[in-house]
């Protein structure tokens, strides 16, 4: 016969679910970023939504996120996977059943360049907030930390 899980193992599962998921969110993200599909995309927004670029600005707001990675993603940058954001070491935290915070790793490369040049385009770190809305996990804010080439960083990043 089967081990019954107790009530502290059934709520770390529950836990571990929710962890899962906003992984899952990361991924989606970072997914639909390399396929230019911006229309997915901004549905893993919250509406409020604020996106902290260091160089490229703060974005708030749903509309002006789309908007501005629209204008973002265009020239060479406009086709899919002509950008890949790898990310690594996620750490999620749930604060609470609709609130949680992360940070993960970014390798940030362009597939548009010549082989014999550099097509890392930026080491970073997401800092980032999420909330639960209508039972799916979404980024209300996200504060890019870039740390090479360039160092645009905020404490206790800086």
């Amino acid at each position: 016969m089967a081990e019954q899980l107790s009530d502290s193992e059934i709520l770390r599962l529950r836990a571990l679910l929710e962890v899962e998921a906003i992984r899952q969110l990361r991924i989606d993200y970072s997914l639909g970023m390399d396929l230019r599909n911006l229309d997915k995309l901004i549905t893993l927004f919250t509406d409020d939504a604020l996106c902290e670029y260091g160089p490229y600005g703060s974005w708030d707001g749903s509309k002006v996120i789309y908007d501005n990675y629209k204008a973002t993603f265009s020239g060479e940058l406009a086709g899919p996977f002509t950008s890949l954001h790898i990310n690594t070491n996620h750490n999620v935290e749930i604060l609470s059943d609709n609130t949680a915070k992360g940070q993960c790793y970014l390798t940030d490369i362009v597939t548009h360049v010549k082989p014999d040049e550099n097509p890392i385009l930026w080491f970073a770190l997401y800092d980032e907030q999420y909330r639960k809305e209508e039972g799916q996990w979404k980024f209300a804010r996200t504060s890019l930390q870039f740390f090479w080439p360039e160092r645009h960083a905020e404490p206790p990043y800086a």
